[in-house]
Formats: C-alpha cells, sequence, structure tokens
C-alpha cells in the first residue's frame, strides 16, 4: 500500500509539473506534507476532470493514508480528528492543542503524526508517567518547549474514616458539570484526599464549585506541576492457561471471579478495554490490553504464548 501510494505520488507528480501545476508538494520518504498548493485550472479542465487534480489533493497530506497504519482501529474517528488539527495548526502556523486524551488515541496519534513533514508534537499529562495527556501540535521551529497547557489542584478532607475511590473523586469532579476530556489524571493520597490534572482555564470553577467528595467535606487548592506525588502502581504478575483470549475467560482469570459474573459487568457497561466500554464478551485480547472493571481495578495483558495442547499462556499484570 505504502509503496503504491509513493509511486502514485511521484507519478502524479510528473504530470502536475507538465500541465503547469505550481506550488509545494514535497514527499520526504515516509513522511506528507500538509502545505497548501494551487491549481491553476478548473475542475473542468482536461487535468480536472481526469481526476488527477483531485486525487493529488487527497495524497498530499492525505488523512486516510496515515490512519492505515493506525493499529487500534478503535481509535480511528480520535486520530482522525488530531490529523486535522495537525493540517490547521500548519495552515494558522499556530500551536493547537487536544483536551486530555486516553492512552491509546495519545500513542497511535503521536506515531501517526511522526510521518509528517515540518509538524512537532508535544504530549503532556502533568508528569512522566501520566495516562491521560494533552497533545500540542505545530511547526517544529516554534513548538520548542512544552506549552503552559496543564494545571494541577489538590483536593483535601479527612477521609480517614470515609475513604473514597477514583469514581467517587471522578463523580464529584463531573458533578460540577466538567467535562471528561478537561481532566487528567486523578491521583489518589488515602487519607488526605487526591490530586488532580485539569486544564488551567476550569481551576478557579473547580476551586469554588467542589464542595464535597462522597460525605466527605473538601476544600480546592492550586498547586504547582512539581507537587504532583505520584508512585508507580503496585502490581502483582501471575500465569493462567485458556482455551482463549475472549475478554470474559482472561478477566475473569485475572480478577479471581466467575465467568457468569465477568458477563453481567459487561452487559451492565462495567468493563472497558483499553478505556472504551465494551459490551460484547467475545473480544479477543492482544498483548498490551488494559481491562478495567468498575470496583474491580485494572489489569493488563503481558505476554501471549501457545502451548503445546492448543491453549494459550496468558501472563496477566494485576494492578493492586
Amino acid at each position: 500500500m505504502a509503496a503504491t501510494s509513493i509511486g502514485a505520488l511521484w507519478s502524479l507528480r510528473r504530470a502536475a509539473q507538465s500541465s503547469s501545476f505550481i506550488g509545494p508538494f514535497a514527499v520526504n520518504r515516509d513522511k506528507l506534507s500538509f502545505h497548501e498548493a494551487r491549481f491553476p485550472f478548473s475542475s473542468s479542465s482536461p487535468l480536472g476532470s481526469s481526476g488527477i487534480c483531485q486525487l493529488v489533493q487527497a495524497v498530499k497530506g492525505d488523512i486516510d493514508v496515515l490512519l492505515n497504519g493506525v493499529g487500534d482501529k478503535g481509535v480511528i474517528v480520535d486520530v482522525k480528528h488530531i490529523l486535522v488539527m495537525a493540517k490547521r495548526s500548519l495552515s494558522r502556523r499556530e500551536v493547537l492543542h487536544t483536551n486530555f486524551l486516553t492512552p491509546p488515541v495519545v500513542k497511535e496519534s503521536m506515531l501517526a503524526i511522526e510521518k509528517l513533514a515540518d509538524v512537532k508534537a508535544i504530549a503532556q499529562g502533568g508528569y512522566p508517567e501520566a495516562e491521560r495527556c494533552r497533545i500540542s501540535v505545530g511547526y517544529a521551529d516554534e513548538l520548542t518547549s512544552d506549552p503552559d497547557i496543564i494545571s494541577a489542584l489538590s483536593i483535601t478532607g479527612n477521609f480517614t474514616f470515609h475513604p473514597c475511590s477514583h469514581g467517587d473523586f471522578l463523580g464529584a469532579i463531573l458533578g460540577t458539570g466538567i467535562a471528561r476530556e478537561k481532566l487528567g489524571d486523578i491521583i489518589l493520597q488515602e487519607e488526605k484526599g487526591a490530586q488532580v490534572v485539569i486544564v488551567p482555564e476550569l481551576v478557579d470553577f473547580l476551586v469554588s464549585s467542589l464542595r464535597k467528595v462522597g460525605n466527605v467535606t473538601v476544600s480546592c487548592t492550586r498547586i504547582p506541576l512539581t507537587a504532583l506525588e505520584y508512585e508507580p502502581p503496585k502490581i502483582k504478575t501471575f500465569k493462567t492457561i485458556e482455551a482463549s483470549l475472549r475478554v470474559d475467560a482472561l478477566a475473569s482469570a485475572g480478577f479471581k471471579i466467575s465467568r457468569s459474573k465477568l458477563v453481567d459487568l459487561i452487559s451492565s457497561g462495567d468493563v472497558r478495554v483499553n478505556w472504551t466500554q465494551i459490551t460484547k464478551n467475545g473480544t479477543i485480547l492482544r498483548t498490551g490490553d488494559i481491562v478495567s472493571v468498575s470496583g474491580k481495578g485494572r489489569l493488563k495483558i503481558g505476554e501471549i504464548n501457545s502451548t503445546k495442547k492448543g491453549k494459550f499462556a496468558v501472563e496477566l499484570i494485576r494492578y493492586v
């Protein structure tokens, strides 16, 4: 597919040059240029009616070509929006920013943007190990440092006798009217409360709006990003032998619950794979996939090997 596209690009370039095509059209190995081009002919001209004009326009900075390389097909729509934003940032010559994105979208978007000429992208989540990040895109010579697009808050209260979960804090924040995509990671601090990463423009709103998390009265204060207290999650690794790689089989083994119970949780919308809610228990898992179950935590799928009996030896990494 890639070889065909490159060959087509050079053929189109020669055809365009012989037909008074003017304007930049750059191919740098596997990098596509989003530079604007000008076509001195109309769609009614011989070149336009042959479809070459439209094809050049499509291949040059062709988002669909880049999307062919996206490994996680479940995030294609999100990646496409970010590539469109990258194109817009070049045409306007300004740095643009996304909202907070899930890890799969961040990963696939950064890989796709790497294939674009003249474009630089920076992903930020407030601290090095952050899961949810914002991406900034723009010309490389203009995006020379990390943009100031991440802020942090400390939510404090007496949680000693009323411990609250990640979901409790998230629910309380969303209850103020803030959209999920405006929030980054939530770092739990046990009886002290939690720290939250958020877009800067909503800091004052959350400080004045958030009064309770669960049954605990809280107060919010802005803190520098350097004050975020993150500790790598504790994990427990073990192996299981399963007849299939279906989510109901692996997740039930990973969370130590019955397969029928796991199926019920999927039906009720309490199970997510790579941060996307699933509704089918037949979803096939791969190495690196993250399974989240409400109230149970998270599970990462590690190395997968086939056994001599045709089953699968799967490494499961449980976050505890």
